[in-house]
């Protein structure tokens, strides 16, 4: 007989209990162990609790016929769990566990389809609610083997985290922050006790806790950063106190950070200025800046060409240095059909694809796309003004207005001065920035919209509200060269002193003038030809061995890497034969571990 110490996958401790037994052993005063290289130490005085819940779990066991068959383990014969032997043979296996908005779902998302290209299951995931609206606006069913997409595929799993109790954005961000957790470890438990335990997570920066709980889990984690490198020097001077910002009062006043441009208060992301009323996900933010390095990886949804000096100056900037910011974006649809998965989407709006043939019918370089996203609130007095502003272009415009803005537009307003225009709910709006119709995108700037634009070669009137959005607008319009701003009061200017009508009020006749400045202005050639170079920096980066392609490469292929060598590990590791072989370990040794007699 020889003695063989129980070992325990620290990376997958689900794999032996379900949560609930998980929590009994936790809160039992009775049980004390330690973590010593991935050994479970259970001590003398509770082993009679350790066979009770063996027993339990030996009752579970497969029957004869699927019992896997014995291997050598150091001399000896030992049988391979039949759970281990499919995890060690299955592809490795990603999470992207992802803010509950439709501005992370949409990166979060294209994101989990270029890993699963590469040949890697990717399971996305999110609250539950979200689940629910991903399943009436885009069909997406969780569970299951997923859908092919490339060489890999994509399936969706949520979280089990009840509602939080207001529909507001600070009650959002308790319950994410209480529910969160617990649930995510719950869900990480269901992979592995499914045969396909988690080989590394990608988790969002206002959810800091997603990647506390990977990593305690002994699981990779990388970090999406969903906005731009601009915007991430920005957090990163801030939380680390290695800048200080003007006054918000002060609107003359410039500073300067390593690799950005001279820069005011306006042109800062609003969640760091002291106006921001939103400070639970401020406070998320911050939180996840402080952990960074918590995290193997730091993804960002740009690619190198496009910020180049904001990303070459970064490795210079602290103390603390901040991690290294590898790019995968512009995470956009690809075009070519090489990752398949077209029927894997994220919309939580159902989109009005019809949209697509009535532009069909227009004139090329014809028609105003309008849309401030999925989040940005206009006031009923903001929608009368853009309806009437976009009627006196005399141009054609296709607008978003979602279900709960509706019904501020004007009596009557598409049967009559709007009637050249067409309202829609939610748009397919990458279909309709690559449209030849499409003469410029009257934008909030969100990253997404930004990138999508980009990508697309679309000029912009550029309208930001608040969050990263001012951020952005500063760059889409001056340093981009690709678009003008929308003033409040009146006018348009492609270098706006934003910062002097920010009290200011929407105008039909500001709305008017931008448009026409974007298309037909002085400097619209000029911003066509900017917009144009940078679509094709943009595809280039994101087609086969282009920059962005090739880091994603270069993740897959590290994640696989620490699979596989997770897998060598676990099949290395001997099970017990029977349940009793736990207990039946020598009692003289109670004060020591508790042993698995084996039979030579």
């Amino acid at each position: 007989m020889s003695h063989v110490s129980l070992q325990l996958d620290r990376l997958n401790p689900y794999v032996i209990a379900s949560p609930k037994q998980q929590s009994h052993l936790a809160i039992s005063s009775r049980i004390n162990a330690q973590h010593r290289d991935g050994t479970v130490i259970l001590f003398y005085a509770f082993y009679q609790e350790a066979s009770h819940l063996i027993k339990q779990l030996d009752q579970r066991r497969p029957p004869e016929t699927e019992r896997p068959t014995t291997r050598s383990f150091m001399g000896e014969e030992a049988a391979v769990p039949a759970a281990v032997s499919s995890a060690a043979s299955a592809p490795a296996h990603v999470l992207l566990i992802c803010f509950p908005s439709q501005g992370h779902v949409n990166p979060m998302l294209r994101l989990a389809k270029r890993i699963a290209s590469k040949g890697l299951l990717v399971t996305f995931s999110s609250v539950s609610s979200i689940g629910a609206k991903l399943a009436a606006a885009a069909g997406v069913t969780a569970g299951g083997d997923g859908s092919p997409v490339g060489r890999g595929r994509v399936r969706f799993d949520f979280l089990d985290d009840g509602e939080p109790p207001n529909p507001d954005l600070d009650s959002l961000m308790l319950h994410l922050a209480t529910a969160g957790p617990p649930a995510f470890a719950s869900l990480l438990a269901r992979q592995a006790a499914s045969g396909r335990p988690v080989s590394g997570v990608v988790a969002n920066p206002f959810m800091p806790w997603a990647t506390d709980v990977a990593t305690d889990a002994g699981i990779p984690t990388a970090v999406l950063w969903v906005q731009s490198v601009a915007v991430f020097s920005l957090y990163y001077h801030h939380v680390h106190g290695l800048a200080e910002f003007p006054p918000e009062h002060d609107k003359a006043a410039r500073f300067r950070l390593p690799g950005l441009p001279e820069m005011s208060a306006a042109d800062v992301p609003s969640f760091l200025l002291p106006s921001n009323p939103f400070k639970l996900l401020a406070d998320a933010i911050i939180t996840q800046f402080r952990t960074l390095g918590r995290a193997s990886w730091v993804l960002v949804n740009s690619f190198a060409e496009l910020e180049a000096d904001a990303a070459a100056a970064l490795p210079g900037v602290g103390p603390p240095s901040p991690p290294e910011l590898i790019p995968v974006g512009p995470l956009i649809e690809m075009e070519d059909g090489e990752s398949g998965g077209e029927e894997v989407r994220g919309d939580m709006l159902k989109a009005e694809e019809e949209c697509v043939e009535w532009l069909d019918a227009q004139p090329e370089r014809s028609v105003v796309y309008a849309s401030v996203g999925s989040v940005v609130v206009l006031s009923p007095a903001e929608v009368a003004e853009m309806a009437h502003g976009l009627a006196s272009t005399g141009r054609p415009f296709l607008w978003v207005v979602r279900p709960e803005t509706q019904p501020h537009l004007p009596d009557g307003f598409l049967e009559g001065e709007g009637k050249n225009g067409m309202v829609v709910a939610w748009s397919p709006q990458e279909k309709v920035l690559a449209h030849k119709a499409t003469a410029c995108f009257l934008t909030h700037c969100g990253w997404n919209s930004t990138l999508e634009t980009v990508a697309a070669g679309v000029p912009v009137v550029a309208f930001p509200q608040w969050g990263d959005q001012c951020t952005d607008a500063r760059f889409l319009v001056e340093e981009l060269g690709m678009g003008v701003r929308l003033l409040r009061g009146g006018g348009s200017s492609a270098a706006a002193e934003a910062e002097t009508e920010t009290e200011a009020q929407l105008t039909r006749e500001a709305v008017r003038d931008a448009v026409e400045d974007a298309v037909a202005g002085p400097r619209a050639e000029e911003m066509r030809a900017n917009a144009a170079r940078w679509s094709k920096a943009a595809r280039e980066a994101v087609a086969p061995r282009g920059s962005s392609d090739a880091n994603v490469q270069a993740f897959v292929d590290e994640v696989v890497r620490r699979a596989a060598a997770k897998a060598e590990v676990l099949q290395a590791q001997p099970s017990p034969s029977s349940a009793e072989a736990l207990v039946a370990g020598d009692e003289r040794q109670a004060a020591g571990r508790v042993v698995v007699e084996g039979a030579c």
